[in-house]
């Protein structure tokens, strides 16, 4: 749940809390008995909990092919991310990844915590992925073909021009985007989404956690990992790194709210291929995502804190974006409401804020033209003092005594 500081702040969220705690014990009640599905859905609650809530929208048949689409991606990311495998090493696992998910004895140790585990278990994966009807089995054996050839490419390869990064991009996140695209067709509800709006709505989340894990991506050991196109910091520092100086806070911003422009290209086309979806459970499980990173860009654009620890979106503000997305109308309102939180933190100085302005303003329009934006509630919340602290301490206590019911030994877990 939330802090009692955040919630003082915003009473509001308390309901949204509540409702997401439920749909996350209710998840986990759900995992199934065969003990490889039962470990594929454990190792997604442990490797990606906000992942596993969303994926909880979608049918049974549609559930698992997604489940094991997710892990087997997650592994190939393992592989690519564990600076402490040799690249001799590293790159031929990632090109023959798609082999390996057909082998049922196949594992490699790498990663770490719970990542580890499930590299070391990954058979019980490929147990599940063969399981799979054909056609989502091809879906995922393709896209796991091409993105362990482009993340091999990279290995070996800097992140020098914006090309670069937008290839990068599309070989971690853009495939990903075309993937599921394959996988809601091969089920039958959706037609089968042009290749270049499922790639922008893969972008549109690579970039925004790019953008917002700078300082985890330089500080990983042994060795950094560096994303940000040499392109676009070059023009305000020397080395990437040089951005963790306070000294250089001025231009770290600077670059940052450049890095932020560049994402915000992909909104146009993430919400066309949104408005194109008929399924409502596909519908929530592609929204909300989207919906969390434009709401992330608007937290960081600006934000000398990027550069100095974590920057997310309150657990509160995310429930809400759980509980309220439900429509086109909900993503318009949700798409409108952060685009004016950002443009109002737009420094008419920034060597960039005309840009920025300019594709801040066409997504506005777009939001605007919907004509729906008076349907949904809105994220910007002017006076919330009504509340008292007293009330929402009240909130609490009716909440503690919920869990405690609902579970009697919640409070030793």
């Amino acid at each position: 749940m939330g802090s009692l500081g955040a919630l003082m702040k915003h009473p509001d969220d308390f309901y949204p809390l509540l409702k997401l705690k439920m749909a996350a014990r209710n998840a986990e009640k759900q995992i199934p008995s065969e003990p490889h599905w039962g470990f594929c859905f454990s190792m997604l609650h442990k490797v990606s909990r906000s992942f596993a809530l969303v994926i909880q929208q979608l049918d049974t048949e549609l559930r698992n092919a997604v489940c094991i689409f997710y892990l087997v991606l997650r592994a190939l990311d393992t592989v690519e991310d564990d600076t402490s495998v040799a690249a001799d090493v590293k790159v031929p696992i990632l090109i023959d990844f798609y082999h390996h998910i057909y082998d049922r004895d196949w594992h490699f140790s790498c990663g770490t915590k719970e990542y580890k585990v499930l590299m070391d278990q990954f058979h019980r994966v490929s147990a599940a992925f063969l399981e799979l009807e054909k056609g989502y089995q091809e879906a995922i054996e393709d896209i796991t073909l091409r993105m362990g050839a482009g993340m091999a490419k990279f290995i070996c390869k800097e992140v020098e021009t914006v090309d670069d990064y937008d290839e990068y991009c599309h070989y971690v996140a853009g495939l990903v985007g075309l993937g599921l695209s394959k996988l809601f067709h091969a089920y039958g509800s959706e037609d089968l989404a042009p290749e270049s709006l499922s790639n922008s709505m893969g972008l549109f989340l690579q970039k925004t956690n790019i953008i917002r894990d700078y300082l985890e991506d330089i500080n990983e050991i042994p060795k950094s990992r560096m994303f940000w196109p040499r392109q676009i910091w070059s023009k305000y520092v020397k080395k990437l790194e040089d951005f963790k100086d306070e000294e250089n806070s001025v231009k770290a911003v600077q670059c940052l709210n450049d890095m932020v422009t560049n994402a915000l290209l992909h909104v146009d086309d993430c919400l066309k291929y949104m408005s194109a979806l008929r399924d409502p459970a596909i519908f929530r499980f592609c929204a909300i995502p989207q919906i969390m990173a434009i709401g992330t860009l608007a937290l960081c654009y600006n934000n000398i804190k990027v550069f100095r620890g974590v920057v997310k979106m309150r657990r509160g503000l995310t429930a809400k974006v759980i509980d309220r997305t439900k429509s086109m109308a909900d993503v318009y309102g949700a798409f409108y409401d952060f685009s004016c939180i950002l443009k109002a933190k737009v420094d008419k100085n920034d060597p960039n804020a005309q840009k920025t302005m300019s594709r801040l303003d066409s997504i506005l329009k777009t939001c605007r033209d919907s004509g729906v934006l008076s349907k949904r509630k809105s994220y910007i919340i002017e006076n919330q003092s009504d509340y008292t602290p007293f009330v929402v301490v009240l909130l609490f206590i009716i909440l503690a005594i919920f869990l405690v019911n609902l579970n009697p030994s919640w409070p030793n877990n």
